[in-house]
């Protein structure tokens, strides 16, 4: 078993303890296991940076160019994230909800693990790097926005119903969790538009043409309109709380079938070799 591989396992088993002491903190409301859990969340952060590292050095360029690379960055960018926002917001109630997203992209990534090989020429170039960090971390934005959504609205039929279950004493006020949907937005929004230009600025050097209407990059040009739209009626039309978090669902279910549903439905030049 190569180091690489050793320590890919590693960082799932130590996600996998994360998540577990995250919903123990909710479960049992005890707020040792949530402490507990942000710094096995960042020794596992840690051993992925390296798994990333050691990646790169084997492959000699950014390791995203297949499905397995695709879902650990994916997983990395989204707990790099979380521990940006958690450490501003000290909420390890959306930790609950972030490590199994980022578990479940790990056990995936486990699952459809390759070696390193030989890369199409075209993405030997300084913009694919760039191209695709800035898209994956809007990426992480806005599936952190999901997730606070799903709180959002969680928490408020719990209030409308007047059921108030344990859940409801760990989540954050509905006033915090709409100021952070709001924050993910206002930092997504620009990371996906740099994302699509300089994908653009890239395929005119690959292919001669800034736009082809490729499948992918019409399901991602649909994706921002939806995250334009949101942030328009956030700043103009005073959208907040539960029309926002609904939005930012919607947004989000677009963006997942843009990253993988379009990879496995439709015919595309941006699929996973």
């Amino acid at each position: 078993m190569s180091a690489n591989i050793l320590l890919f396992k590693c960082a799932l088993l130590i996600y996998l303890a994360a998540t577990v002491l995250y919903l123990g903190d909710i479960l049992f409301r005890r707020v040792q296991l949530g402490k507990a859990a942000r710094w096995v969340l960042i020794g596992g952060f840690v051993v992925h940076s390296a798994v990333l590292v050691g990646r790169f050095i084997a492959a000699g360029h950014t390791p995203v160019t297949n499905l397995h690379e695709s879902l650990s960055f994916s997983a990395w960018t989204l707990v790099g994230i979380y521990l940006l926002f958690d450490a501003r917001y000290k909420l390890a109630v959306i930790g609950a909800f972030i490590t199994p997203l980022a578990l479940i992209l790990m056990f995936f990534g486990g699952a459809t693990f390759t070696g390193v090989g030989e890369i199409d020429p075209i993405l030997r170039s300084w913009w694919f790097p760039v191209h695709v960090l800035l898209a994956f971390l809007g990426n992480a934005m806005f599936t952190l926005a999901f997730a606070v959504s799903v709180m959002y609205l969680l928490q408020e039929r719990m209030l409308k119903n007047k059921k108030l279950s344990g859940l409801f004493y760990r989540l954050p006020a509905l006033s915090t969790l709409d100021e952070i949907n709001y924050r993910c937005l206002t930092f997504g929004f620009p990371l996906m538009t740099m994302g699509i230009i300089t994908g653009a600025v890239w395929a005119n050097s690959a292919w001669g043409g800034y736009w082809r209407w490729d499948p992918k990059e019409t399901w991602a040009l649909i994706t921002w309109f939806l995250y334009a739209a949101l942030l328009h009626g956030r700043l103009t039309a005073g959208w907040r709380g539960r029309r926002a978090a609904i939005f930012s669902i919607i947004g989000f279910l677009c963006l997942l079938f843009s990253y993988l549903g379009v990879n496995f439905l439709l015919p595309t030049e941006h699929d996973f070799k």
